[in-house]
């Protein structure tokens, strides 16, 4: 046994395979593609472990072509330029890039003239929305497929496919007696759960039968691996904690639920993301410059990728746990949006509409602007609400150091309208 019982498991037919039947069930649009030979270039959409790499396998193993494989972390131009020239020279290959949202805009842009003229079918895989993630132009030129979470029914369906069919573990003669907590565990990731089942096996001893239970899968849990659910209760629970931690200003919290996250295998992406909002929504103006270093956060995070990233988002939860906090500019824009889902489309101001043509002039479009610039500190006194909101408050500065300062500044001026 060298391989990980997922690897060794690995179907290489469509009739083997469990899950996604909308695509590749008899008489499903990709599994009539292949059976015809006439199959585009594609992007696999779906959460980790319900089968993109499988199907590629599937695919090229099928129709018997070369199968090159890429990954988007370690490869770049270079690497895809030497994989489309051996293509050129056998005329047709089939190109498979795991997480090609990983991949930077030159080089998608390297895929573009191969996979137009059809040297290479290309097939990406990405649990991102490709639509955001893949430049247009490459997205133009393939099929998108989506993959669906896998069911209960199916990793159940999954045990017991792996039983039947492995050489080592029907040696060990495992007997599932309770599934719930592998399921839990594994997230609806295949991989992680046939790869949990074998080591829960390999932990249980040498004396068959293996009687596997939930009580012995949460032993062996949380002693080899990082209990974490990417896609159920358990991602919401210490994200919120995370989240929490930082806004309560306690950097300790934050490290350790940043670290349970990257144990577990959190997209980074998805950390840093939620970075970028908490850095507006919980500090805002007390800090403005939390929102800069979270948005180069983010991005850093994109170029650099795991497992150096963890520095990069420990740095920037540290600062934003260890800035002055505010909610008042998300307090406001929700105000705001609650009145003009009250109050509907109320008229701009004649004053303050735009009038660049001589009808809109005639009908006093623009007429009495008093142009801020012209007036004494750069500031007039003139309406800029609908004429039934004058004098409504949107925004009240939060108690803190630098919004005191833009208390002052609004009192100087909007203390007769707005009371400030």
């Amino acid at each position: 046994m060298t391989a990980p019982l997922a690897e060794r498991l690995r179907p290489i037919s469509m009739d083997d395979l469990i899950g996604q039947e909308h695509l590749t069930g008899k008489g499903s649009i990709l599994r009539k593609a292949m059976e015809q030979g006439n199959l585009p270039s594609m992007i696999l959409w779906g959460p980790p472990g319900v089968g993109k790499t499988t199907i590629a396998n599937i695919i090229a193993h099928t129709l018997d072509l070369p199968f090159y494989t890429l990954s988007a972390i370690s490869s770049g131009v270079k690497e895809i330029r030497e994989v489309i020239e051996k293509s050129r020279q056998q005329e047709k290959a089939i190109l498979f890039i795991d997480e090609i949202h990983r991949f930077n805009k030159s080089q998608q842009d390297a895929l573009l003239g191969a996979v137009e003229k059809g040297t290479v079918t290309l097939i990406g895989a990405t649990t991102e929305n490709p639509s955001f993630e893949v430049n247009s132009a490459l997205l133009s030129r393939c099929q998108v497929y989506v993959l669906k979470p896998l069911q209960q029914n199916d990793l159940i369906a999954l045990l017991h496919q792996a039983i039947e069919k492995d050489e080592w573990l029907r040696n060990h003669s495992p007997q599932l007696k309770e599934v719930e907590a592998m399921i839990r565990i594994s997230g609806g990731d295949a991989r992680k759960l046939l790869n949990l089942l074998e080591l829960v096996v390999q932990s249980a001893g040498a004396n068959p039968p293996v009687i596997i239970t939930d009580e012995l899968v949460m032993q062996v849990a949380q002693q080899k691996i990082a209990i974490y659910d990417k896609q159920g209760e358990q991602h919401y629970d210490i994200i919120s904690a995370f989240i929490k931690s930082i806004r309560g200003s306690d950097p300790n919290g934050a490290v350790y639920w940043l670290a349970r996250m990257i144990a577990g295998g959190e997209e980074v992406k998805f950390i840093a993301r939620r970075l970028v909002i908490l850095a507006s929504e919980d500090i805002g103006n007390a800090n403005p410059n939390a929102l800069l270093l979270a948005n180069a956060a983010f991005d850093a995070v994109n170029k650099i990728g795991h497992p150096e990233s963890r520095i990069i988002l420990s740095q920037c939860a540290v600062y934003l746990a260890t800035s002055p906090k505010s909610n008042a500019s998300y307090l406001a824009i929700d105000a705001a949006i609650a009145m003009v889902n009250q109050t509907g489309d109320l008229p701009v101001p004649l004053h303050i509409r735009n009038a660049p043509t001589k009808l809109m002039k005639d009908l006093n479009y623009g007429k009495s602007y008093q142009y801020a610039h012209d007036y004494e500190n750069n500031f007039s006194a003139q309406e800029y609400l609908p004429d039934s909101l004058k004098g409504h408050v949107f925004y009240q500065p939060g108690k803190n150091a630098r919004e005191e300062e833009i208390r002052k500044f609004l009192q100087i001026r909007w203390r007769d309208k707005y009371g400030y």
